[in-house]
C-alpha cells in the first residue's frame, strides 16, 4: 500500500496505543499464569499477534514438536526460545522478512556451552534440549532481549540460576520493564546493578490483573509533530513509566547536538525527524544495533531524510543529520519498516509539496491505527 501525504496542519489530541514492549511481556507472563483474560488495554498489532499465537502453540499439549511462527517480531523470537526449551524441550521457529538475520550468537554461544542443539536454515531455527539451572553469561551490548528471554524461563527450572552480564547492558529500561512484569506475576529476581541477576528456581507464575500503559515509543512520532510546529497534545502517558523512550517528550522541546541511542534505539526515526527541522547538525551515536532491525535503520533513516533534501552522514554506528530549514516534495521508500513510514508521514506534513510513501502498510507491525489517527488530526493521507 502506497500513500500520498498532502502537507498541512495537524491539530488535536492523541493517545498513543498500548505499549508494544509491555504487551509482549504481559502476554507471555499471563499465558504462563493462565490469566490472559485479565490483561486490559493490550496492544493489537502484527507483533503482538505473533506472540499470542506462539504462546498458544507452545502451551498446546500434544505429541508434535511445536512450530512457532514469529512473523517479523524479534521480541517474540528471542523471548520464547528459552521458554520453548523449558516447556517443550525445544521448538522450530519460523521467521519472515529480516527476522532470522538478526544477531542470535549470545544464545548460540550458550547453547554450545550447555549442549543444546540448534540449527538455523534460512527462515527457520530449530532448538532442541533442556534448559538447566546454572550460570548464563551474556554480553550486554547486543540486545537486552536475550536477558529477558532467560529471565522468563529460568524461574521455571528446578534449581537456582544466575545471569551474568559481561559488558555494559544497553536498553536497561527494557529489562526494568521485564522485571516489573515478572514481579506482578509472582516471579522473584534479585537484580544486582543490571550486571548480575539471581533467579531462584522452582517458581510458578501467579494469575494477576494487568493494564498495559501507553507506548512512549509510538508517542515519539507525535512529539516529532509538535517539534514541526503542529498543535498536537499527546495524552495518556505515564511520566513515571519505566519506558526509556519517555525521553521523546524532553527531546521534542530541546534536542541535544549529540544523542546517545544505546538506551533508546527505537527513537532514532522520530528524533531524526526532529533533527531535520532543528537548526544545525545533530549526531546520533551508539546505534550499531539499528542496522539489524526490520531494515538497516541507520541507512533507511538516512535515505528517508535525503529524499526530503536533508543532508545525512552515516557512520558504522552513527548518523549525523544537518537541517537545511526546508523539506521538499518527494517519494520515500518505507523500507518495510514501520518506524520509517511513520517518521516520513510526520515530515511530509511540512514538505513543500505532496509526498508519496511506498509500503505504508508496514505500520501494521506495531501501530495499525496510525494513519487513522493521522487523518483524525487533520492529516491528508490518500491511498494510491
Amino acid at each position: 500500500m502506497d500513500i500520498r501525504i498532502t502537507p498541512g496542519r495537524l491539530r488535536g489530541e492523541v493517545t498513543p496505543p498500548p505499549s508494544k514492549s509491555l504487551s509482549h511481556r504481559a502476554l507471555i507472563a499471563a499465558y504462563l499464569a493462565g490469566s490472559v483474560d485479565r490483561i486490559a488495554n493490550l496492544a493489537e498489532s502484527q507483533d503482538i499477534a505473533a506472540t499470542r499465537r506462539c504462546m498458544e502453540a507452545l502451551l498446546t499439549v500434544g505429541d508434535g514438536f511445536p512450530v512457532l511462527d514469529c512473523g517479523e517480531s524479534g521480541s517474540t523470537l528471542r523471548f520464547l526460545i528459552p521458554l520453548a526449551l523449558v516447556l517443550r524441550g525445544g521448538a522450530r521457529f519460523v521467521g519472515h522478512g529480516r527476522l532470522m538475520d538478526r544477531p542470535m550468537e549470545p544464545y548460540f554461544d550458550l547453547f554450545r556451552e550447555k549442549n543444546i542443539h540448534f540449527e538455523k536454515n534460512g527462515g527457520e531455527l530449530t532448538v532442541m534440549g533442556q534448559l538447566t539451572p546454572g550460570v548464563y553469561k551474556l554480553p550486554g551490548d547486543v540486545s537486552s532481549q536475550f536477558v529477558t528471554g532467560l529471565l522468563y524461563a529460568l524461574p521455571l527450572t528446578d534449581g537456582d540460576s544466575e545471569i551474568a552480564v559481561t559488558s555494559p547492558l544497553q536498553s536497561r529500561e527494557y529489562v526494568t520493564m521485564t522485571l516489573d512484569v515478572l514481579k506482578r506475576y509472582g516471579i522473584s529476581v534479585d537484580n544486582e546493578g543490571f550486571s548480575r541477576f539471581i533467579i531462584p528456581g522452582g517458581q510458578r507464575y501467579v494469575p494477576a490483573d494487568y493494564t498495559v500503559e501507553a507506548d512512549w515509543s509510538q508517542a515519539g512520532f507525535w512529539y516529532a509533530a509538535r517539534t514541526l510546529g503542529h498543535d498536537v497534545a499527546v495524552l495518556g502517558l505515564d511520566p513515571a513509566s519505566p519506558q526509556g523512550d519517555k525521553l521523546a517528550a524532553a527531546y521534542s522541546e530541546a534536542l541535544p547536538d549529540a544523542v546517545d541511542l544505546s538506551q533508546i534505539p527505537d527513537l532514532l526515526p522520530p528524533l531524526a525527524a526532529m533533527a531535520a527541522v532543528k537548526a544545525g547538525a545533530t549526531r546520533f551515536v551508539n546505534a550499531a544495533r539499528l542496522r539489524m532491525k526490520e531494515s538497516d535503520r541507520i541507512a533507511s533513516t538516512a535515505n528517508m531524510l535525503r529524499a526530503f533534501g536533508v543532508p545525512c552522514v552515516e557512520g558504522p554506528d552513527s548518523l549525523t543529520v544537518t537541517s537545511t530549514g526546508k523539506l521538499r516534495s518527494c517519494t520515500v521508500d518505507g523500507a518495510g519498516d514501520h518506524r520509517i513510514v511513520m517518521a516520513a508521514a510526520i515530515l511530509a506534513t511540512a514538505a513543500d509539496g505532496p509526498v508519496t510513501i511506498l509500503g505504508a502498510e508496514a505500520v501494521n507491525k506495531s501501530y495499525p491505527t496510525f494513519f487513522d489517527e493521522f487523518r483524525r488530526l487533520g492529516g491528508i493521507a490518500d491511498v494510491l
